[in-house]
């Protein structure tokens, strides 16, 4: 057999602030606003991929979760294969090689927690690294990895990352990329609690939504139009004045009018349920509580709630979280075991605990917790983390 080249990283998730919904381009995949979102770390949720490729390798192959998946008529997947390929450094050296790919997820897929970012963000970096990409220009591999899912252009960097749609986002697409407007070092106090309420795959997928949205929402084009500039503007000032009252509030803000352009659309469409509307109750009951708003709540295309909060109110807010959605297994319910140990010994006031009284839901409606914080983009891990058999070419992850 000849020699396999191969290449295995890992790639965050991103969660935004200021949401991307609606595509100018379906054929570019580019946006009708800019969005704007907070990388999250990837000790808790990542994507790891491993890229191979050999002369001696038939066809093309992909394994997603330790699953063969087709890869007939896959635009994105080569989109992003054949965006990178034309940047080795190394020109010709890898043409008409087959690959094969394995990747996975450490988190629901499809549940409305941008899998698709980290996963394709994974999948064009592990193709940079296989192929020893280099850029003619600084966020041209956020272009590419855009074309296989928008917001994976944004998991391409660590901190607080925006996607600007561009000057001509209709025609060729070309500066409708990712920017980092902070590193993850710069806001190292930002927290984020992400409860998951359901792993499920969503009923209407993200692509159909925005679709159907853009076709009907007269909200959405308003929005596009009049609102999500100021709100960049003044997001991207409040974090980079670390400003947690106004990134909180402006962070709210932009969920719920997200959440309001997909029930202005027709048919409507429901990604929050009655599980998601009691997490909003709470946070704002909690931020009235205290005089100031200590936590924002924002939800993705999904029923799963990401709280954002400060290092300070980390452990109060997830006794609250642990006091109004019980659970049966405690010790794998939340994902740092210290955090949910201290969180359990933390006295809530009684005030709080009546004012939230009503709040109080079934055991299993939040189904675990994860504790995270901001952390860097994608990562070049060791050979010995393959999902690859560097041998046989075979895909090693099972799930």
């Amino acid at each position: 057999m000849s020699e396999i080249f191969s290449a295995t990283v890992s790639a965050p998730t991103n969660i935004a602030c200021i949401k991307y919904w609606g595509k100018a381009s379906i054929p570019l995949n580019t946006p009708i606003n800019d969005s704007v979102s907070v990388t999250l770390h990837q000790k808790d949720l990542k994507a790891v991929t491993t890229a191979s490729c050999s002369a001696s390798f038939k066809e093309d192959k992909l394994w997603l979760n330790g699953i063969p998946v087709s890869l007939e008529g896959n635009k994105r997947f080569y989109s992003c294969l054949n965006g990178v390929r034309a940047l080795a450094k190394e020109k010709g050296k890898f043409d008409g090689m087959k690959v094969h790919v394995s990747s996975y997820n450490t988190f629901p897929t499809a549940a409305g927690l941008a899998s698709s970012a980290a996963g394709y963000a994974a999948l064009t970096f592990a193709f940079k690294e296989l192929f020893d990409a280099k850029e003619d220009y600084e966020g041209q591999l956020s272009t590419i990895a855009r074309q296989g899912s928008g917001s994976a252009c944004r998991s391409l960097y660590g901190g607080f990352v925006a996607w600007r749609k561009g000057n001509d986002p209709y025609n060729n697409g070309e500066d409708s990329m990712a920017v980092q407007i902070a590193p993850e070092s710069h806001w190292p106090e930002i927290r984020a609690l992400i409860l998951v309420v359901s792993d499920k795959k969503k009923d209407t997928s993200s692509t159909k939504g925005m679709s159907t949205s853009v076709a009907t929402s007269k909200l959405l084009a308003h929005r596009a139009d009049s609102i999500v500039a100021k709100r960049m503007e003044d997001i991207e000032k409040a974090y980079l004045r670390k400003d947690f009252e106004s990134f909180g509030k402006i962070t709210m803000m932009d969920s719920n009018q997200f959440h309001a352009t997909c029930l202005d659309t027709y048919p409507p469409i429901f990604y929050m349920n009655d599980i998601s509307k009691g997490v909003i109750q709470l946070i704002h009951k909690y931020n009235e509580f205290c005089g100031e708003i200590r936590a924002a709540y924002t939800f993705d295309a999904g029923p799963n709630a990401v709280l954002y909060t400060l290092e300070k109110y980390q452990i109060e807010i997830l006794a609250l979280v642990l006091h109004c959605y019980p659970c049966s297994d405690k010790s794998a319910f939340v994902s740092n075991s210290n955090l949910a140990e201290e969180a359990r010994a933390f006295k809530l006031s009684d005030e709080l605990v009546d004012l939230v009284a009503v709040n109080h839901a079934s055991v299993g409606d939040v189904k675990v917790v994860y504790c995270t914080e901001s952390g860097p983009g994608p990562l070049r891990l060791d050979d010995k983390e393959s999902l690859i058999d560097l041998v046989t070419g075979d895909n090693l992850y099972n799930s």
